[in-house]
């Protein structure tokens, strides 16, 4: 496998920041478990998720969406035990739905412990599958992250899933110019504000949290005003069942809406 991960090639820059990332989280001890091509686990995700819940916007939210990764396993965690609704995409949407839906309340009456909705085989087996028309209005949005700036640039593993995901939820109404836009990160994952590029559909980041501090960015980057099509891979369209016709649905609302 190419060091620069598994989507390696569709920015050159971004790839040779990820893989930097990757080897340094190695190097100085605090990935957890594997990191190459994924949103790296890192040594103090607790303590990351914790000073993410401090921020007032975490603390007014009543619906959250949260990226499906194991650094998050926290946040997720953190969430549910403050009573409120956690939405979580399938890892990779590669499910005839895209997204599953954690209500605190229903679990506990399941007798599921939050501990295990939390984890990836937890809230796939105990959430209920939606769809994103079905979803409601996001108070609060976490992604995950490799590499992040205190300017609010962020990318991903590459693989282009929180990009596509927030575009079709600017697209439906689901997040708006005021829906804050958040990660955990490890601090050596926080790189200088003019290393890392960012494109049109690229979103960029209202709250950081790391092990160390709370960072608001106050982004300052022009925000997406939905998908953009022609940025979505031919292997997204090939590995994500529902894509193609979300895609049409999508489409024929935007000329209903004129």
């Amino acid at each position: 496998m190419d060091e620069s991960g598994r989507w390696s090639g569709r920015n050159s820059e971004k790839d040779g920041i990820r893989a930097g990332i990757w080897d340094g989280l190695v190097a100085s001890g605090v990935n957890v478990g594997p990191v190459d091509s994924r949103i790296p686990n890192f040594v103090g995700a607790d303590t990351a998720a914790w000073r993410l819940a401090q921020s007032p916007a975490w603390q007014a939210a009543r619906i959250v969406k949260t990226n499906p990764d194991p650094p998050q396993i926290p946040v997720r965690l953190r969430a549910l035990y403050d009573g409120k609704i956690v939405y979580t995409p399938v890892p990779e949407l590669t499910k005839g739905f895209p997204f599953v839906r954690l209500d605190p309340a229903e679990l506990t009456a399941k007798g599921v412990e939050f501990e295990t909705a939390a984890t990836v085989q937890g809230f796939m087996a105990s959430g209920q599958p939606v769809m994103f028309e079905e979803m409601e209005k996001l108070d609060f949005v976490v992604v995950g992250c490799v590499a992040v700036t205190r300017a609010g640039a962020r990318t991903g593993k590459g693989g282009g899933f929180a990009d596509l995901e927030l575009g079709i939820f600017r697209e439906l109404g689901k997040v708006d110019s005021d829906t804050p836009i958040t990660t955990t990160v490890h601090s050596s994952q926080v790189v200088a504000n003019d290393l890392l590029p960012m494109l049109p559909h690229d979103s960029a980041l209202d709250w950081i949290a790391t092990e160390t501090e709370l960072i608001e960015t106050r982004a300052a980057f022009p925000e997406p005003e939905g998908v953009y099509w022609d940025s979505v891979q031919p292997d997204q369209f090939a590995s994500i069942p529902f894509l193609a016709e979300l895609r049409e649905r999508l489409e024929a609302l935007k000329a209903e809406r004129g």
